[in-house]
């Protein structure tokens, strides 16, 4: 029997690949496994703890996908290791052979080294559906009223806000000086935190957990700040500090970084293994993961075709209602010119440098947006039109045809 192309990772990465696996390869084995036992959005991670979605309603795919698509599943296998000589997935027990092998098992969370976070029995993190099953029975069996949450950027925001559905308080430490300290500035952050704020979160800002206090069942009860103060609570919710996850990558002879290195063909250092999503660090964004997917995918059905869109620094955001969308620089550098825009409802800023857009932030209205992020990400000379008219009257019609020196394509 052929050996199966096997993917390591359901994730968005993951079935993208899966999908174009089985468009180019109709008759091949195709074997995934996930820690997890169902397919799930991460987006979506935030609805579930709050109760609105059960595990079902997470999934990004059609409910049959896997037998019409005829792909084997392994539920709730994680990859111990990786052994390319045998070309072979070493897991819990036993092994999995593979033809050519994608590795798209996405980030992880990492427990800050404060005094009894590692070892208590009630800090949590919010990165896969597994984490949060986990909090929802500490939860149910903790009785939880109040939970401490270290980190206020995106994924500490989302669970903050999916207890405040709950009905639990919520203490959040931040060691920036603001929320959503990569995504905002001073103004956007400040209309979230007031509405978390309203809502009954508390938040200290500047000020990061130093220490704790766990009792005998080996389950933290107070958190210590750095200022001194105290915070009791019901659990620890982990939120900063998320990196690749290549752990289990370790003695494999693979190539990792910041992440698990590929070239231009998503393939890694072992000609048979290729990379996708968040494990190679390149993208944090969901499209960007699929379209890495669906390449690695070609290549290791023979197609020769490159992953080019290395542009990556896209946020989303909608919290209360207000939603925000950030593209590329989200702070001004020296030689900046910085535009805002303010009116009771939306609040836009753009940051331009040498001519060019480096950065776009708009929160309470993000029409348009895909104008902006076309300037960004190719960098179009802008100069000669400010010198007509502000950079908030810009639209498409100003640059239609336009190459990223300027130069009109057509005639």
């Amino acid at each position: 029997m052929a050996r199966p192309y096997v993917i390591i990772g359901t994730g968005a990465a993951g079935m993208a690949a899966a999908e174009r696996l089985r468009l180019l390869k109709p008759q091949a084995p195709i074997q995934m496994m996930s820690i997890d036992e169902y397919s799930h959005s991460r987006c979506m991670l935030h609805k579930y703890l709050g109760g609105e979605r059960d595990e079902k309603g997470l999934s990004f795919v059609a409910e049959d996908f896997f037998q019409k698509k005829e792909i084997m599943w392994g539920k709730g296998q994680a990859a111990k290791a990786v052994d390319p000589k045998e070309h072979r997935v070493i897991m819990e027990q036993g092994y999995q052979p593979y033809e050519k092998l994608l590795i798209a098992t996405g980030s992880v969370y990492g427990i800050p080294p404060i005094p009894g976070f590692r070892r208590a029995a009630n800090v949590f993190g919010f990165r896969d559906l597994s984490d949060a099953v986990k909090m929802n029975a500490a939860i149910r069996e903790l009785d939880a009223k109040h939970v401490f949450i270290v980190g206020s950027g995106l994924v500490g925001l989302d669970v903050a806000y999916a207890l405040l559905e709950r009905g639990i308080k919520v203490t959040i430490a931040e060691m920036a000086n603001r929320v959503m300290p990569l995504q905002t500035d001073d103004v956007s952050a400040k209309a979230y935190q007031e509405l978390f704020e309203r809502a009954g979160a508390k938040f200290h800002l500047g000020i990061g957990a130093s220490d704790s206090v766990v009792d005998d069942a080996n389950r933290i009860r107070v958190v210590k700040l750095s200022n001194g103060e105290e915070i009791p609570c019901d659990f620890v919710v982990c939120a900063a500090g998320v990196r690749p996850n290549t752990a289990f990558l370790e003695g494999s002879g693979l190539k990792t970084e910041r992440g698990l290195v590929v070239d231009e063909y998503m393939r890694t250092s072992d000609p048979d293994i290729y990379g996708a999503g968040d494990v190679t660090a390149l993208s944090g964004i969901w499209p960007n993961a699929m379209d890495q997917g669906r390449i690695a995918a070609a290549n290791m059905c023979g197609q020769q075709q490159k992953y080019t869109d290395t542009f990556c620094i896209k946020n989303t955001a909608n919290f209360f209602g207000l939603t925000m969308l950030s593209v590329g620089e989200t702070q001004a550098q020296e030689d900046s010119e910085v535009f805002t825009r303010e009116c009771r409802n939306a609040y836009q800023k753009v940051i331009v440098r040498e001519g060019r857009v480096k950065g776009v932030q708009l929160q309470g209205d993000i029409s348009h947006s895909g104008f902006w992020q076309y300037l960004v990400k190719n960098q179009i000379d802008i100069s000669g039109k400010l010198r007509e008219k502000s950079v908030f009257d810009l639209g498409y019609g100003d640059f239609y045809g336009m190459d990223e020196l300027g130069e009109y394509q057509y005639v």
